[in-house]
């Protein structure tokens, strides 16, 4: 009897330990204020559609901008937003704005937006009372659609769809209504952050009740009985409806980048019915398991929201773009193409994601990293390049370098290998060789070659493509940060280096081991700053190693201090430059106590980490790490420091929670800091790597014990403060002894 008691109770923990709820550890307000431009809405986990609550409109300003659709602290909302982007630094999408009124129909903005209340915000969900209505608004999705519940008070109530309240910048809509309960049509989106990459979004529009009336409004006019396309820039359409008190009304939408009937098709596959609550359900269960793939035990209850909020942040993008047929718009083309298998995905902010996103997907959700690699590829095919930041098909030229590169091999080399490598070659050296004079990715590459640094008096480059061709690119090759670009271009070319050793490539691999190193030709031994220069080799004068680049050219988005230690494939190196170890500690810990580290922006968000470089310096790393944590990072809105940049502010911090961070992409060492919490398992998928789970135990873990007293490995010593992603896929525990 005792044995069989002791057998239930075993079975209850276990049964505890699957049901476990993840996502009450979610706080979807993290990153809605202080610059973060996430948002609480739903959607799926990469999922295409999300929907999100609108207050981006301001009365009193209405031209303003947003790069958000949600802005913590905004008393008002006029709308929910259909397709929407997490945690970038410029707005687009944002664009199939729902909103349900009650009373006298209107179509002036400001009549339409209500102060709200009791909102409720978790993974998959969101539901809000629009207070000057009496409507209760709930929504959640499915990859490709959105469902919405509105519960309405008696009397006249309205539902409109508003393409002309939109986030992007672009005008223009094209509407169609097909039935009385139906509609679709088109919106043009792009000019992100300002350039000229321009795309369409198709949608199509399902009411479950049948409307007293319906029609398109453009502006403040309409027109019910019209039943042809209608374009115009701030166009929408309307359904009327008399309704009892408490009763529901549920709006169906379904997206595509192809056509208005991939869109319907879309929703059909996904939301035959009006299953509101079923459909809530499935999205929850799913981020349920993608976010029980880290396990984490320990810390405080804060500590747990930050990580797992950091968790769904990273998981928001790339996203799904092709539709459930397979159709997907190329890349920089005019042509439909179909996937081959894996699903095709979208927005690669690689500037920001190749440091901490794509390490972490290869790690913890090697399949669709590796489906996010043969997208990358299929780009290749499609437009003739690896992208260097893509939107919905978009080449949108925004950053600088080749990132494509670092995020290609770093998925190779930690285990994701099914994927096409003589083509992946063949693309990453296109990308790094191809004619200066037509090398759209890489401007500046020319005098790179000649000078092997980028001259800062470098004209512009206009080379000689057909006007229609890359025509935001054509209008901004020119080199932005002659520093920035040539530091970037070299982490590129390391990493395409190591990919020709591996494919037995000798000469290549020599080749642009070297290129790799051009950065030493902007280091100035005077200063132990890398400096931009003239063509004739002198440095740009005056210098200020505190300016950033919009006061003082070279750099981008940062100062001297910002990338002089951005050299990860190279940092033995650079410490040798800078006349030793101790040199370089110096200089590296005055970056942090001078206040120019700055880890709202990427390229210096690995310096904590640099201190394990030099053997006895490494409780630096452990000490800045946790001030990070601590200072810059909360369970609060203002809990991300600054943009996530599409979660790499996120991933930052969930490997320094871990306690241990990839710092150079293409190398498969992780710098060990003290994790947070006093347990971490990590799931590995058993189709890429042979261990079954890896466990990191801290069992004195705490806000004051962060100093790494020891560290075992499987009960053997750990000797250093590196571990190598070989062994960590190959499962076990990891001991780590923390102290004050």
């Amino acid at each position: 009897m005792k044995k069989i008691s002791l057998i239930l109770i075993i079975m209850l923990y276990a049964l505890q330990g699957v049901s476990r709820d993840y996502t009450d550890y979610v706080n979807l307000y993290i990153g809605t204020a202080n610059d973060g431009n996430t948002n609480p809405g739903a959607v799926m986990p990469w999922g295409m559609a999300s929907v999100s609550p609108f207050n981006c409109y301001d009365t009193l300003n209405p031209e303003a901008w947003c790069r958000s659709p949600y802005l913590y602290g905004r008393p008002y909302i006029s709308g929910f937003t259909q397709l929407n982007i997490s945690g970038t630094g410029c707005p687009d999408l944002g664009t199939a704005t729902l909103m349900p009124t009650s009373g006298l129909l209107s179509f002036i903005p400001s009549h339409n937006t209500s102060a709200y209340s009791d909102a409720i915000a978790r993974p998959g969900y969101y539901s809000v009372m629009l207070d000057k209505f009496g409507i209760r608004a709930e929504m959640t999705t499915t990859m490709r659609t959105t469902i919405s519940r509105y519960t309405f008070p008696g009397g006249e109530s309205n539902i409109m769809l508003n393409l002309g309240l939109n986030l992007t910048t672009r005008d223009g809509a094209v509407i169609e209504r097909f039935s009385d309960t139906e509609i679709g049509g088109m919106k043009t989106i792009g000019n992100f952050c300002g350039l000229t990459a321009t795309q369409n979004v198709y949608f199509y529009v399902v009411v479950s009740k049948a409307p007293r009336e319906a029609g398109i409004f453009d502006g403040d006019r309409k027109y019910p009985y019209f039943k042809r396309p209608m374009a115009g820039k701030n166009i929408g359409a309307y359904f009327v409806f008399d309704t009892y008190e408490g009763e529901e009304v549920l709006v169906k939408t379904g997206f595509s980048f192809v056509s208005v009937a991939n869109a319907k098709l879309n929703l059909e596959a996904e939301q035959p019915g009006f299953d509101f609550d079923g459909t809530r359900q499935a999205s929850h269960d799913a981020w349920n398991r993608k976010l029980s793939r880290i396990r984490v035990e320990g810390g405080t209850y804060d500590d747990r929201v930050m990580f797992y909020s950091a968790l769904y942040h990273t998981l928001l993008h790339p996203n799904v773009f092709n539709d459930v047929n397979g159709e997907y718009q190329g890349y920089e083309h005019n042509d439909v193409f179909t996937t081959s298998g894996n699903d095709r995905y979208s927005l690669f902010s690689l500037w920001d994601t190749y440091r901490t996103v794509h390490p972490l997907l290869s790690l913890v959700y090697p399949s669709k990293q590796s489906a996010m690699v043969q997208s990358l590829l299929s780009m290749y095919r499609e437009g003739g390049w690896l992208p260097r930041w893509e939107l919905a098909s978009m080449e949108t030229g925004v950053m600088v370098g080749d990132p494509s590169l670092p995020v290609i091999v770093d998925s190779w080399f930690r285990g994701i290998r099914d994927f096409d490598v003589e083509l992946a070659y063949e693309a990453m050296h296109n990308n790094a060789t191809a004619d200066p004079e037509t090398n759209i990715l890489r401007p500046g590459l020319e005098y790179w070659l000649e000078y092997g640094y980028i001259p800062d008096d470098a004209p512009p480059v206009m080379h000689r493509f057909p006007k229609d061709m890359y025509e935001n690119m054509l209008r901004h090759r020119v080199v932005w940060g002659s520093v920035s670009t040539s530091l970037e271009y070299g982490i590129a070319d390391w990493n395409l280096a190591q990919f020709a050793l591996m494919l037995g490539k000798q000469d290549d691999h020599d080749y642009f081991l070297e290129r790799s190193l051009f950065y030493r030709n902007n280091f100035d031994p005077k200063t132990n700053f890398l400096r931009p220069r003239h063509s004739n080799g002198d440095w740009i004068m005056p210098f200020d190693p505190e300016s950033h680049g919009h006061e003082q050219s070279g750099y981008v988005e940062g100062s001297a201090w910002t990338y002089t230690f951005m050299v990860p494939h190279d940092i033995l190196g650079l410490m040798e430059l800078m006349g030793g170890p101790q040199p370089f500690v110096h200089k590296l810990q005055a970056c942090f106590d001078e206040g120019h580290f700055d880890v709202t922006n990427e390229p210096d968000i690995a310096y904590p980490f640099l201190f394990n470089y030099v053997e006895g310096e490494e409780w630096r790393t452990q000490r800045q790490v946790r001030q990070i944590i601590q200072n810059d990072f909360s369970n609060a809105p203002d809990g991300l420091p600054g943009n996530d940049d599409v979660g790499t502010l996120s991933a930052w911090l969930m490997y320094a929670m871990m306690g241990f961070y990839p710092d150079c992409p293409g190398d498969m060492h992780y710098q060990l800091s003290s994790p947070v919490f006093t347990k971490v398992t990590i799931e590995l998928d058993p189709e890429y790597y042979p261990g079954e789970t890896f466990v990191i135990e801290a069992p004195d873990a705490s806000a004051d014990h962060i100093y790494i007293r020891s560290m075992h490995l499987n009960g053997e010593p750990l000797e250093g403060f590196r571990l190598h992603h070989d062994q960590v896929i190959r499962g076990g525990r990891l001991v780590f002894g923390l102290a004050e």
